[in-house]
């Protein structure tokens, strides 16, 4: 009978041992899951470089520049770097073009001849959007929006460089390359003799983001 009791007591606690490891290990990975779903990605605001090139000459040299401010609002989080982007808005003052001439005398000509021939010159604005794994951004210049469909690389897991290809055109600032053309005249005449200034701008964004 003490044997028979005995036994019927090893396996209750056998049986106890075995819900309480089961327990914890549902405990463990439900905490793993919470960790998993609590890591949010969010903007680092001041860290975002914006730069572009334009194109000048019929042989279509670069001319390199970047805004040294952007604002942001609408600012989200997401599990994804990408995800967390989607719907943020950006403001650029043109105030902050810096092109890095020498000469001190591009950044002013922009200044006057290209923006200041535009609508709402104050301002270039915009929203990030992403759907899956494609990203483009809407942008307001001289008064119209247009969206520039944008390609990204990812350097490590928080690091994003956005690409895309802005066609003046679309904006209906035709009038404002042919303004900025005519102040460079001479400065875009190439080898043969034709002065020219693309309406086709490359677009460049470095975005920073952090994890927690």
């Amino acid at each position: 009978m003490k044997k028979i009791a005995l036994t019927f007591a090893s396996a209750l606690m056998i049986v106890f041992a075995s819900c309480k490891d089961a327990k914890k290990g549902e405990d463990s990975k439900s905490v793993e899951a919470t960790a998993e779903v609590t890591e949010m990605y969010s903007l680092v605001q001041d860290s975002t470089k914006v730069s572009f090139t334009a194109y000048k000459t019929t042989e279509k040299l670069p001319v390199g520049g970047k805004f040294q401010e952007i604002n942001f609002s609408n600012t989200n989080s997401g599990a994804t770097p990408l995800e967390a982007l989607n719907g943020t808005e950006f403001s650029i003052p043109v105030s902050s073009l810096f092109t890095n001439d020498p000469t001190g005398t591009r950044d002013p000509k922009l200044l006057e001849f290209f923006f200041g021939v535009l609508k709402d010159t104050e301002l270039i604005s915009g929203v990030v959007k992403v759907e899956g794994d494609k990203s483009s951004m809407d942008v307001t210049l001289n008064g119209e929006t247009q969206n520039i469909p944008l390609t990204y690389e990812m350097d490590g897991d928080n690091k994003i460089t956005f690409n895309g290809v802005m066609e003046l055109e679309n904006w209906n600032a035709l009038d404002a390359v042919a303004s900025i053309n005519k102040a460079c005249e001479i400065l875009h005449t190439g080898k043969d003799g034709v002065s020219k200034t693309w309406s086709e701008v490359a677009v460049k964004a470095e975005v920073l983001l952090a994890k927690k």
